[in-house]
């Protein structure tokens, strides 16, 4: 894992699981973001969690 929190290689490769679109990182709330599905998913101990049923629904 790199200082950022996330593998930056890593990120390249994971999508949403829902809609299959890109993810960006958010490191204030340590979520991978999921702009189209408004979802957050969580990074628990460096690994991310990319359960539609353990993610976050965000708001605009």
């Amino acid at each position: 894992m790199s200082d950022q929190g996330i593998d930056p290689k890593l990120l390249e490769i994971l999508v949403c699981p829902l809609t299959k679109g890109p993810l960006r990182y958010d490191a204030d709330a340590n979520e991978l973001i999921s702009d189209q599905a408004k979802l957050a998913y969580p990074i628990r101990d460096g690994i991310p969690i990319m359960l539609v049923d353990e993610a976050r629904a965000i708001e605009d």
